[in-house]
């Protein structure tokens, strides 16, 4: 069974005939439960997201803020296992008919086996996988089984990424670029938004894939400041620390739903 890289590129591609950047959330898998986590994806879409990212979580996540790494902790203590990601790709996709990718460090994938994580990836109707720590010029054999089962391979570039290094990235991915950044506390943010503005820039001269910008966004007015270079708009974070802050299950698939639309609403210049 073919993976959904063509759902992936038609999805960001409609987004571009509207005028608008694409709305991609992130969520892990097996928080607060797999069960939870599974809702969780379904409420991003429900409010507006186009595209959802479900990370694998991993005891040693070296680029994930502290948010994210206390939802990994709790779905991690709660036994998570590979085939609990596949899982939630799986339902979400099937109740959604919404791409849905698999965001993971590499050590997991090697383990498991590229091939056999790759044919259940593409089986559970999963459009790709983000590998924030694959270097390209360790990548063929990913790239290899990917291809064969139909999934996008998306890597990370940062500021500190050279023209020349980004070239060699972006040759290598399909789907979309992730670019990387960070908001910076108050009072630096703005020269860090030119930094990734920069980033966009620099990335798109190398490439024809949509270049997404991971940039710490957390509400509708920011979503809107980044859709005005970018092609689609990632957030985590925010919607996990909103899970975080809910008092109970319910409450908090609604505030995901509550923030999907809204951020929906800032992609589209409502903000």
């Amino acid at each position: 069974m073919s993976g959904n890289i063509q759902l992936l590129d038609d999805t960001l591609a409609a987004a571009r005939a509207e005028g608008r950047s694409a709305l991609i959330a992130y969520l892990p898998a097996g928080f607060p439960t797999v069960d939870g986590g599974i809702e969780a994806v379904k409420a991003a879409f429900d409010g507006g997201a186009d595209v959802v990212e479900v990370g694998l979580p991993h005891s040693d996540p070296v680029l994930d803020g502290p948010v994210i790494q206390t939802a990994d902790d709790i779905a991690l203590r709660g036994g998570l296992k590979i085939r609990d990601v596949m899982r939630t790709v799986r339902e979400a996709h099937e109740a959604t008919g919404r791409p849905v990718l698999v965001m993971t460090y590499w050590n997991p994938i090697d383990r498991y086996g590229v091939e056999r994580f790759t044919a259940e990836l593409a089986e559970a109707g999963g459009a790709g996988c983000i590998l924030p720590d694959l270097p390209v010029q360790e990548s063929a054999l990913w790239r290899e089984h990917a291809e064969k089962h139909g999934l996008a391979t998306v890597f990370v570039v940062a500021p500190s990424s050279k023209d020349e290094r980004l070239a060699t990235i972006t040759a290598a991915g399909s789907g979309f670029v992730y670019a990387a950044s960070l908001m910076g506390v108050t009072g630096t943010r703005e020269s860090v938004g030119e930094q990734a503005q920069d980033l966009v820039r620099r990335t798109k001269a190398t490439t024809s894939l949509p270049v997404c910008v991971g940039l710490g966004v957390s509400n509708a007015r920011q979503a809107a400041e980044v859709a005005g270079f970018a092609d689609g708009v990632i957030v985590g974070s925010a919607f996990v620390q909103r899970m975080l802050d809910a008092p109970d299950a319910a409450a908090g698939l609604a505030a995901v739903r509550a923030l999907a639309a809204e951020l929906a609403d800032g992609v589209r210049g409502k903000a």
